[in-house]
């Protein structure tokens, strides 16, 4: 790989924060007003260089298709974070109970650099099953990092136990008049509609961990 150029670098570190902070990757937009880019143009062909470099993949057909082929420097002190089953990523699974969730019954951990984690409390990881949300570059088989929270802002990726169900699922959410709306990152799916007594949120995503081919 050929060194960086402080715009490049400027793109790469943008895109990693990004990424770390909400669990998606930022739109070529994003990057113009995070970074002060002048144009979509100039981000457009900075991407191109990194692709042709190997420090991303990007996925034209996919609006936030931009996937980080490098890994950061660790920065600072290693966490363990517990791995306490796997979520759905399309239909929900069906688990017993709610205590299916409980961190403290995890015998399973993973170990990830603090920057990754930024000393949130209440975090753990899932393992993802299924392919609703590859449009936002999480695919089967894939670790997300979950911040344990009993409420998201709209659109946020979320773990969302179904009470009547009692199942769970992996999916961004939207409050509706009267119902909220469990929206999948896969245009061949459609959403789930529910009523807001149905759902209890059980954690937002913080960062997806890639598993590559």
């Amino acid at each position: 790989m050929k060194a960086l150029s402080p715009k490049q670098q400027h793109i790469i570190d943008f895109i990693r924060r990004f990424w770390t902070d909400r669990g998606y990757p930022p739109t070529i937009r994003d990057i113009v007003h995070g970074c002060g880019i002048s144009s979509t143009s100039v981000v457009d062909y900075n991407l191109d260089i990194l692709e042709k470099e190997g420090y991303i993949r990007r996925h034209p057909e996919i609006s936030r298709g931009i996937e980080l082929l490098t890994r950061p420097p660790t920065l600072g002190h290693q966490v363990q974070v517990p791995v306490i089953g796997q979520i759905a990523a399309g239909e929900p699974i069906p688990v017993p109970t709610p205590d299916t969730w409980d961190v403290a019954a995890s015998s399973e951990t993973l170990q990830v650099s603090g920057d990754l984690t930024r000393d949130r409390e209440g975090v753990y990881a899932l393992k993802v099953k299924g392919s609703s949300m590859v449009d936002a570059l999480v695919n089967d088989g894939d670790i997300v990092l979950m911040q344990y929270v009993n409420v998201v802002e709209n659109g946020e990726m979320a773990a969302i136990w179904l009470r009547a169900e009692k199942e769970a699922t992996l999916k961004k959410v939207y409050r509706e008049p009267d119902r909220i709306r469990l929206q999948p990152a896969n245009s061949q799916m459609k959403p789930i509609y529910t009523e807001p007594d149905n759902v209890e949120i059980q954690g937002r995503v913080i960062a997806v961990i890639r598993q590559l081919a």
